[in-house]
């Protein structure tokens, strides 16, 4: 799924390429539809949903079969065991499979996931890509990478070793803010410009342009 058109991607090409313009950092931009499947958690869903369904059968049988005598037109007959262990096998697989499918309903899919886990997930897929992109691809090792989840509203920033031995996390949280600030309003270019703008007075602090210095890594914003 893309996000931004032409326009919108030179937005933030060029808020990089002014921020790298006054350090010999270099600076990654990676927008993402989503960093995971979820489908182990879809999963747990759909298990803990049919272990419910059958427990509940477990402890109240006469109702349920009450009600299944009901459906069949009033006819009260004998439930033999292997029929009630049938039976309770069906209801758990309809509510497994039910509750997969209505997790077909992204909206509703990401509403189930656990705020932690998608977190880590943002994080891991932050990581991964900036190992393939940026980590120790330029000559002093100064790599920052963007990285901004849509589906997850997740936003991580990672940084080769030395930049992380200088800059602690925390002060990566101004960037972060106004980042999230503009995308919560639907402004995504502008919110990426924000946290590149942040993070390049950063860099200008710690790791100063010098006379030497070259463009080692592309500006553009990488949609993935």
């Amino acid at each position: 799924m893309r996000y931004l058109d032409e326009a919108q991607h030179k937005i933030v090409s060029d808020a990089v390429a002014a921020a790298e313009s006054t350090t010999s950092g270099e600076i990654v931009t990676v927008l993402a539809d989503r960093s995971d499947g979820y489908t182990d958690i879809a999963l747990w869903w759909a298990i803990g949903a049919s272990f419910t369904a059958m427990s509940i059968f477990a402890a109240f049988p006469e109702f349920f079969l009450s009600w299944v005598d009901w459906l069949a037109g009033g006819w009260t007959v004998e439930w033999t065991q292997g029929q009630v262990l049938t039976l309770v096998l069906a209801l758990g697989l309809v509510k497994f499979f039910g509750v997969l499918a209505i997790q077909l309903w992204q909206p509703l899919k990401f509403a189930l996931i656990p705020g932690p886990v998608k977190q880590q997930r943002v994080r891991d897929a932050a990581i991964r890509n900036f190992k393939v992109g940026a980590e120790r691809r330029t000559h002093g090792r100064t790599g920052v990478m963007l990285y901004l989840s849509m589906r997850e509203h997740r936003a991580e920033i990672v940084a080769d070793e030395p930049i992380a031995e200088r800059v602690h996390a925390e002060i990566w949280g101004e960037a972060m803010a106004d980042m999230l600030a503009e995308v919560s309003r639907g402004r995504i270019a502008d919110g990426l410009a924000a946290g590149v703008r942040d993070v390049g007075l950063v860099l200008s602090e710690h790791f100063p342009r010098d006379k030497y210095d070259e463009n080692e890594l592309p500006d553009r914003l990488i949609e993935v």
